[in-house]
């Protein structure tokens, strides 16, 4: 997630992998020198390798600030490798054993509660055991917002530069289409759905949506529990009372998490559940369909496919029949940048996080990727200037807060259960959140 946050394989899977990578990155860390490949010169010099889960706009982000800096530290050759998000946890653990990775996106960096604590993330465990360098006293920390570094603090260490803040509850949709038919943008679900069924009157495909990656399908879950569980502590709480058997997937709220999710796969368009995430920019902007559940990260994508003639917007989802719990949009911290400490290139790859943070720099960064600013008083795009109302209050989406059991099945990883809805699967939301519970009930 996003998360992004729901993206990738299974969070069981990750952890399995994520086990073998610590036990033997704690090896390569003893044995290793920690020192960059220059040979006494004053500045980097050498291979450095840099290893990013897949996404067009940052990865051309990245690839911008790749080329700023082999020019100014000429001696580097930077290898970025971006890889798809399906293929990452595996391929992170496979490049941290063999010791040929300098700097590389780590994620679910954010203490695990004391009830979860066996279900920390791998990477956490993976910093806990000594496998990231410790970046806390590193100058450019400083240049990040403080309330940014604190949230993911790991025993009150800095192991990762954020790259910045996305929010992922968020719904785009185009405008002409919303002014020919005389529709408002939703504040509530009675509001959605209506709109949802005034453009199928109209012949019009309400959203588009890419099922073939399976971790965007999960978007619309994401924005269910964000306006049912609108602020953090009552995510929290929800998180808790899960662990603690107080809550079950079956209750009323949950399972009406899983509804909501169906009632916009089932209006997507013909092919979803096959639909390739990388095909829906171009699909909204040719008219295919009228609205996207998306993060803000891909805003920089979408703009580029749709070009200037396509006005469009971005909405919070309305989940809730309360309009003030759909008031703001929940977010993450996007793409944090660790060091291994098994690291050939520690010296460059510190450059290089340097470079990266220094405002000009920084900026550049922002603008290709689409990304929030983690860092304070850097001006932001036209795009998120028009969804300021939506973030003043920073609230951090469900895929933040939630710990998944790694001892629980497939069914409860997120926990709600949305890849067994139509058309993704064949279960509707009762039979989803039915086998969500079996599943999370056999952990215990």
């Amino acid at each position: 997630m996003a998360t992004k946050k729901l993206r990738g394989r299974s969070l069981a899977q990750r952890l399995a992998a994520g086990a073998i990578a610590i036990a033997t990155v704690g090896a390569l860390a003893a044995c290793s020198s920690g020192t960059s490949s220059s040979s006494g010169d004053s500045g980097p010099s050498g291979k450095l390798q840099i290893l990013v889960s897949s996404a067009d706009a940052s990865d051309a982000a990245f690839r911008a600030v790749d080329a700023a800096f082999e020019k100014k530290y000429p001696k580097v050759n930077v290898v970025l490798s971006s890889v798809s998000n399906d293929n990452y946890p595996a391929t992170k653990s496979s490049r941290l054993t063999a010791g040929n990775v300098d700097l590389f996106v780590v994620k679910g960096m954010w203490e695990t509660p004391s009830y979860a604590k066996s279900s920390e993330s791998d990477d956490v465990r993976l910093a806990k055991a000594g496998g990231l360098l410790d970046l806390s006293k590193q100058s450019f920390m400083k240049k990040y917002t403080p309330t940014v570094l604190s949230a993911q603090a790991i025993g009150g260490k800095q192991y990762a530069v954020p790259t910045g803040v996305s929010y992922s509850t968020g719904i785009y949709y185009n405008k002409a289409v919303f002014q020919k038919y005389g529709l408002s943008v939703p504040t509530t679900w009675d509001e959605f759905t209506k709109v949802i069924d005034e453009l199928k009157a109209k012949g019009v495909t309400p959203f588009g949506v890419g099922g073939k990656d399976g971790w965007p399908a999960g978007l619309p879950m994401l924005g269910s529990v964000g306006s049912l569980y609108p602020s953090a502590s009552d995510k929290k709480a929800l998180a808790k009372s899960l662990w603690t058997n107080e809550t079950k997937l079956t209750d009323k709220l949950p399972t009406k998490v899983l509804d909501q999710t169906e009632t916009v796969l089932e209006n997507a368009q013909q092919g979803a559940a096959g639909a390739g995430y990388d095909s829906i920019p171009a699909g909204f902007a040719a008219g295919d369909y009228a609205m996207v559940p998306d993060g803000t990260w891909n805003e920089p994508t979408i703009a580029s496919a749709v070009g200037s003639k396509f006005d469009f917007g971005y909405f919070p989802f309305p989940g809730s029949d309360d309009a003030k719990d759909n008031a703001y949009l929940n977010g993450k911290i996007e793409l944090q940048l660790a060091v291994p400490t098994s690291s050939k290139n520690q010296t460059a790859a510190l450059a290089w996080l340097k470079f990266f943070s220094q405002a000009s720099n920084y900026k550049g960064f922002l603008e290709k990727s689409g990304f929030s600013s983690a860092q304070p008083d850097i001006s932001t795009s036209a795009f998120l200037k028009s969804i300021a109302p939506y973030t003043e209050k920073y609230q951090p989406a469900w895929d933040q807060i939630w710990v998944a059991n790694n001892k629980a099945g497939q069914d409860a990883v997120y926990p709600f259960n949305y890849p067994a809805l139509k058309p993704l699967g064949s279960s509707t939301p009762e039979q989803a959140a039915q086998a969500a519970q079996t599943a999370w009930a056999a952990a215990f």
